[in-house]
């Protein structure tokens, strides 16, 4: 098998809010992983895991308070020269959660569109940067003439799709998509998860994909990190991480995933996550390849157990 490329690495992140006071708050926590070239990688918690502050940290919104954030072999954290700046806005785009707080509502969807590229001046002409902007919005499922209209305008679906537009205009690498559909109906989800796929097959582009719902994520991900308290507990490919939970946070969040079948949803057994079941006072925990690919966060006693769990 060829050597996949990796495109970010992230090491020992940790990010503190409001440091050097008594309320100090450590949102992320000695986090370590990579995102390959092309691939989807999925970050899965629940709400304040910290999953965003992470992706807004790669985006450069939240400063890192340790570690490193590598894109492309080059450190991006910190202070970091204009061209290096000036690159990674253009190569690394965000889609956020609410398409109708992210995009401003005063402005027409042209400008909203155009608004990164007039950031970083990505376009010689007038008539260049209105042909980038027209094939974004066609390139999403829209019409160009959608572009003289304003955000109330349209469905949340189709604002979704604005800000899908947003980011790709810049022609990125990478973008981070921060719960992209968990605003929209349910009917539209699916649309907009499908057009995420395509885009990725045309374009080559490198999801890292943020979200607190593990069935949407199974979906759409290669492979996934579940977070749980700024902490990464377990990591590995989707498909093994749903048929060989190690991590007891994974097994509870997967338990509580519905079951299409009714039956079987009756009879299920919820298990619960007590944060209590770790004795860490002595043996500390480790962050550990247990098996090639497939990452879990444990100290010596758990490492045993899920050593035996894998060889049933």
């Amino acid at each position: 098998m060829h050597e996949k490329e990796i495109l970010l690495e992230v090491k020992n992140l940790s990010v503190e809010f409001n440091k050097g006071t008594k309320s100090r708050f450590r949102a992320v926590d000695n986090v370590s992983f990579f995102i390959y070239k092309g691939e989807t990688f999925g970050l899965v918690g629940e709400s304040g895991s910290g999953k965003t502050t992470i992706g807004r940290a790669i985006i450069r919104l939240n400063e890192a308070t340790e570690g490193e954030i590598l894109f492309k072999g080059k450190k991006i954290n910190g202070k970091i020269d204009k061209e290096l700046d000036k690159e990674i806005t253009r190569k690394i785009q965000m889609i956020f959660q609410d398409p109708m707080a992210s995009l401003n509502e005063r402005a027409k969807v042209d400008y909203i569109v155009s608004e990164g590229l007039y950031n970083i001046k990505n376009y010689k002409t007038e008539e260049e940067r209105r042909a980038k902007v027209e094939k974004a919005l066609l390139d999403v499922g829209l019409l160009p003439e959608f572009l003289s209209r304003f955000p109330h305008e349209f469905s949340g679906g189709q604002r979704q799709r604005i800000g899908i537009a947003r980011a790709l205009v810049m022609e990125p690498e990478l973008i981070i998509a921060d719960e992209p559909i968990s605003a929209l109906d349910v009917s539209i989800r699916a649309q907009v998860l499908n057009l995420m796929s395509e885009l990725q097959k045309e374009k080559g582009l490198t999801y890292l994909f943020i979200a607190h719902d593990l069935s949407v994520v199974r979906f759409i991900t290669d492979r996934l990190a579940v977070i749980h308290k700024g902490k990464i507990v377990e990591l590995a490919e989707t498909e093994k991480l749903f048929t060989h939970p190690l991590h007891p946070y994974t097994r509870a969040l997967l338990s509580a995933i519905p079951l299409p079948d009714p039956r079987r949803e009756k009879n299920k057994v919820l298990e619960v996550y007590d944060p209590g079941c770790h004795d860490y006072s002595i043996d500390k925990p480790k962050w550990v390849e247990i098996e090639p690919e497939h990452f879990v966060l444990g100290n010596e006693k758990e490492l045993q157990e899920y050593r035996k769990i894998l060889e049933q």
